[in-house]
């Protein structure tokens, strides 16, 4: 299953929406062009989420795994915004489809870098009050990535959060070690991650349950945010801090569904249905991982 060149925007789209497993030999030469990007300029780089889970607990890439995650943190290291920027133009040159994520927070600078059908993401933090957010909002103590840990991987010398096993106990859960493939990991990410009151501006979300009737009372977990309730024509009240990817949650009796991958923004109306996932799914050939952008707009 592809789409587009491999290195181009629709490439890099349909992996947003569908995210295929990439290609073990391909995403080991990936990340090695990586390496070999990034060493060269002196940025400081980490394994993170289930690039860093694949090579602690199973010595390899996570079977289902759709993207290489790759972690710097500004002002350490010598890196600089203009040390990213130089990075950035530095993989362009080497053929890579780059998109810069937008998002409300000052506090990362997140790239999304697409080469023969292998997507890097490259996320780079600031530290505030001691720790990073990562997503879809979990709080990691920036020790972990200050103070990092060298293992060998791919025949390569790469560097992990230290310790790497309480790193991904806080990012999947105590249950971190059973391999859990797409559909099941998102739900023991989203329900660690505590509830906050943001501060922001409204959006609206309708749910609509079989044969696309309103569901009144179905409960809208917004990951890291508040707790909504749809009212008797089925929309809830959103508040989101402003336009960005988010993970939410919805269930009524007899469903739950956690959307991993939303772009959304304040001020929209936006529909969930809950046969999207399976008609998603069925939308396209080949194998599909976590789903993402499966809310459309009213």
């Amino acid at each position: 299953m592809q789409n587009g060149n491999g290195s181009d925007e629709e490439t890099l789209e349909f992996s947003f929406k569908y995210n295929p497993p990439m290609d073990p030999e391909a995403g080991e030469r990936a990340l090695k062009e990586a390496k070999e990007i990034l060493d060269p300029l002196g940025v400081v780089f980490l394994l993170s989420s289930g690039t860093c889970l694949g090579a602690i607990r199973d010595n390899g890439f996570i079977p289902w795994d759709d993207d290489l995650d790759l972690i710097s943190i500004v002002d350490r290291n010598g890196l600089t915004e203009e040390l990213v920027d130089n990075a950035v133009e530095a993989f362009r040159e080497k053929g890579y489809f780059v998109y810069a994520a937008g998002g409300n927070s000052r506090d990362v600078r997140a790239y999304s870098m697409m080469k023969n059908y292998v997507r890097i993401g490259w996320e780079c933090y600031r530290i505030v009050n001691d720790s990073i957010s990562v997503y879809p909002g979990t709080q990691i103590p920036a020790t972990f990535f200050t103070n990092p840990k060298e293992i060998t991987f791919m025949g390569e010398q790469f560097l992990v959060p230290d310790p790497p096993e309480e790193y991904l106990r806080l990012k999947y859960g105590e249950e971190w070690m059973i391999p859990k493939g797409p559909g099941l990991y998102e739900k023991d990410v989203v329900d660690k991650i505590p509830s906050a009151d943001l501060i922001g501006r409204p959006c609206r979300l309708k749910v609509l349950g079989d044969a696309g009737r309103p569901v009144s009372g179905a409960e809208v977990v917004l990951a890291g945010g508040g707790r909504f309730e749809t009212d008797e024509s089925g929309y809830a009240e959103i508040i989101l801090p402003g336009a960005d990817w988010y993970a939410l949650t919805i269930r009524y009796p007899g469903h739950e569904q956690v959307l991993y991958m939303e772009e959304m923004d304040p001020d929209k109306v936006y529909v969930y249905r809950a046969d999207q996932v399976a008609n998603a799914a069925s939308s396209v050939s080949g194998p599909v991982g976590t789903l993402g952008s499966l809310l459309s707009t009213e």
